[in-house]
């Protein structure tokens, strides 16, 4: 008879189980969501529905607000760099029309490296001396272009171009105003 109780208990207990197994699968809920763009799964215990569901809804919100900030910042971004991908085309097209005028190149005008005339034909070619120019406006426009070439220099070269006839010097001795007299290579 002891053989049959034991074999009893572990059958009860078995049973227990299996019925505690069963009443947990009543228990858990299985639910398919559809919300927006997303489709959900959800498997919870049927006392934490709601709040499962209030969680995952919230979480889809989130997501799909961040990811719609998200795509607007990259259009946003998009647009900014194709403006600024057709300002440098348009740039580019402007300097090499620049670049080429009369048949002479800047280059043309650098190959004998950068003296201050060559540099002073540069500033011309550029229209720098449309208008009056002071003897400091110059030496500071050459600064300004990177080249620190000394005031005298500067001076002989714009006393050259004016024997040349490109250059105008209108004023008096020591306050003299450069203009351009004609375009650069013009024959």
């Amino acid at each position: 008879m002891l053989c049959n109780n034991t074999f009893i208990r572990q059958e009860v207990h078995t049973i227990s189980n299996m019925s505690e197994a069963v009443s947990k699968l009543s228990l858990e809920a299985k639910i398919k969501l559809k919300y927006k763009e997303w489709e959900v799964e959800i498997t919870c215990v049927e006392d934490k529905v709601k709040n499962v569901v209030e969680n995952v809804l919230t979480g889809i919100d989130i997501a799909s607000l961040s990811s719609t900030n998200t795509n607007s910042e990259i259009e946003k971004l998009k647009t900014e760099i194709d403006l600024l991908r057709s300002k440098i085309d348009g740039d580019a097209n402007l300097q090499n029309i620049n670049q080429k005028r009369n048949n002479v190149s800047l280059k043309e005008l650098a190959k004998n490296g950068n003296t201050c005339r060559s540099l002073m034909e540069k500033i011309f070619y550029e229209k720098f001396f449309e208008s009056e120019r002071l003897l400091i406006e110059v030496h500071q426009q050459l600064s300004r272009i990177g080249y620190n070439y000394d005031k005298t220099a500067v001076s002989h070269s714009l006393s050259d171009m004016v024997r040349e006839g490109i250059l105008t010097r209108v004023g008096t001795l020591r306050n003299y105003r450069y203009i351009q007299k004609k375009p650069l290579f013009e024959k």
